[in-house]
């Protein structure tokens, strides 16, 4: 049987874990449904703007959209 590997932020989640220190949702269909309409609220995108910037900038959160393996346009938004 093969090993997880965890990283470290997966093992202080863990540990948290292990710790008590998580605890159950009360309601959980409630905490969804809130947490669904947040998201909802915040991915809607209904304005649209325009951006002057130097092609260096550009080219600069074009690299850091790739690194982060995103769209550009995401990034800014």
């Amino acid at each position: 049987m093969k090993k997880t590997v965890l990283d470290a932020e997966e093992k202080d989640i863990l540990e948290s874990y292990d710790r008590g220190e998580w605890r159950p949702i009360k309601n959980p269909k409630a905490e969804i449904k809130k947490l669904r309409e947040y998201a909802r609220n915040t991915l809607q995108k209904d304005k649209r703007i325009n951006i002057r910037m130097s092609s260096k900038d550009l080219d600069q959160v074009q690299v850091i959209a790739a690194q982060e393996g995103i769209p550009y346009q995401t990034l800014i938004s």
